[in-house]
């Protein structure tokens, strides 16, 4: 299923749309080889060596246990979002202190995002955030976390950097800020309604 979102259309990762991501992650697989299974990861499980990141993330897809909303233009994926419960997405940055300091863990997180190079600033992370929380609520929906990076207003930085935007662009989605995590990041959360 599909849904169209600010005028882009955005589709859930499953196996089918599996070659959609793989043309955005390209030759190096985002963010220098990951394949976004850092945060799915803790402890790092044997076979993720075995494989290599890019078969294991296909077999989480294709297990059903990592997902992700795609936004298209033209027939290619050009921005994503990944989301999932916190059993399948444990390895968040600064984990410790966030277990400490949690009392109910959240039903979803949103952990990473990442939008082509040629399209960047562009809006088109908000439009993958907006995509994640309408795949989410199409699951029965839920409260969701992000952990995005709370930036002084005068502070410039790549937007290559930015692996969950901005504290600004989840207010404008409509998350709350809830505390801060670690240098320079926090936690947000949506309550979800199922769709």
């Amino acid at each position: 299923m599909s849904h169209t979102i600010d005028g882009h259309e955005v589709v859930a990762l499953t196996p089918e749309t599996w070659h959609l991501f793989e043309g955005l992650a390209g030759r190096k697989g985002l963010f220098s080889g990951c394949w976004c299974v850092h945060f799915h990861c803790h402890p790092d499980p044997p076979e993720r060596e075995e494989m290599g990141n890019q078969a294991f993330k296909k077999k989480m897809v294709d297990d059903g246990i990592a997902h992700a909303a795609l936004v298209l233009d033209g027939g290619r994926a050009v921005a994503w979002a990944e989301y999932g419960t916190v059993a399948e997405l444990p390895n968040i940055h600064h984990r410790k202190q966030w277990e400490a300091e949690t009392e109910q863990p959240p039903d979803y997180r949103i952990t990473c995002l990442f939008v082509a190079k040629d399209q960047r600033r562009t809006g088109l992370a908000e439009v993958a955030v907006k995509g994640a929380v309408a795949l989410i609520a199409e699951a029965g929906g839920g409260r969701v976390e992000s952990y995005p990076h709370d930036l002084p207003p005068e502070k410039k930085t790549s937007a290559s950097w930015l692996y969950n935007a901005t504290r600004t662009m989840y207010e404008r989605i409509g998350f709350d800020y809830v505390r801060p995590k670690g240098q320079g990041n926090c936690v947000m959360e949506l309550v979800v309604a199922p769709s």
